[in-house]
């Protein structure tokens, strides 16, 4: 088990907190809350957060190599400038079902967004709608993948030519041979998380390529070796702790988001919705890759 160190920061209390990337430029760590709208903003060295108002649900967000923000909306991209605090539609991934959103993602080190959709409400025998897409920095979408009912925890290993991401509902974390400019290759089980009595969630990769993965039903993040074995279980003071990110100026703490209250977990504890900091972790994690559009 672990011997780490957690604290709460700030004193958010987020329906559905998600996303958490940080920003090393500016030295504060950015995530939203899904169900809100809110892309918040915390400085953990001075102690300052800002928020600013997005159109629900948002999915996830990314760092822009220009310093905005990339937010992954219900059923496209968008470009997010922080300091007018304008949104401008980048591109659609072709799907206007209302049961069907984007939900996690993340930035490939080639400076493309990955992200995929949850569909909610499917009936029996109907099809699962959306999939895995991935935004060049020109604005154009592909479909990598589909037949993903709730996407979590995509990230790269630090070479980049490993793709990992998970179906939530199937327990399951995925590993694909991944190429900047090429289709996913050679999908294989990397992880299952159904002994913990939790889907993964929010997903990272550290510097000893690990992959950190939130189990929020279990109230845990677990660390697997690249050979997929359970390394390392970190208890979290949330009762559904959700995804991670790795900050700080050595990238050596972790940033958790949590839930309050989402569409179908609830939390019962003054601190559940909160920004948790974890340290004492085995090794620090890899810098954030940035949107290069």
């Amino acid at each position: 088990m672990d011997a780490c160190t957690v604290r709460e920061l700030g004193t958010t209390r987020d329906l559905l907190g998600e996303s958490p990337c940080w920003d090393a430029r500016s030295g504060a760590v950015c995530w939203i809350d899904s169900l809100a709208g809110t892309l918040h903003r915390h400085w953990p060295g001075g102690g300052e957060s800002e928020r600013h108002s997005l159109p629900a649900p948002v999915g996830s967000i990314a760092l822009c190599e220009s310093g905005a923000v990339l937010v992954a909306l219900k059923h496209g991209f968008a470009h997010y400038d922080l300091s007018t605090r304008t949104l401008e539609a980048i591109a659609q991934i072709g799907t206007d079902h209302p049961d069907v959103r984007l939900n996690d993602g993340k930035c490939d080190p080639w400076g493309n967004f990955v992200a995929g959709t949850l569909h909610v409400h499917r009936q029996p025998g109907e099809p699962i709608g959306g999939g895995l897409y991935r935004l060049r920095p020109g604005g154009d979408v592909e479909l990598l993948a589909d037949g993903f009912a709730l996407t979590n925890g995509p990230c790269f290993s630090p070479d980049g030519r490993t793709f990992y991401v998970a179906d939530s509902p199937l327990r399951t974390i995925w590993a694909y041979d991944y190429s900047p400019h090429g289709p996913l290759a050679n999908k294989r089980t990397f992880a299952q998380t159904d002994s913990f009595g939790s889907g993964p969630d929010g997903a990272t990769v550290d510097a000893e390529g690990f992959v950190w993965s939130v189990l929020p039903r279990a109230g845990r993040m677990a660390r697997f070796a690249p050979d997929g074995r359970v390394d390392r279980v970190v208890e979290l003071p949330a009762t559904h702790p959700t995804s991670l990110c790795f900050g700080g100026a050595g990238l050596e703490r972790a940033f958790i988001t949590s839930i309050s209250k989402s569409t179908n977990l609830s939390g019962d504890r003054p601190q559940d919705g909160a920004l948790f900091e974890v340290s004492g972790l085995p090794a620090p994690g890899l810098p954030p890759h940035r949107f290069s559009g």
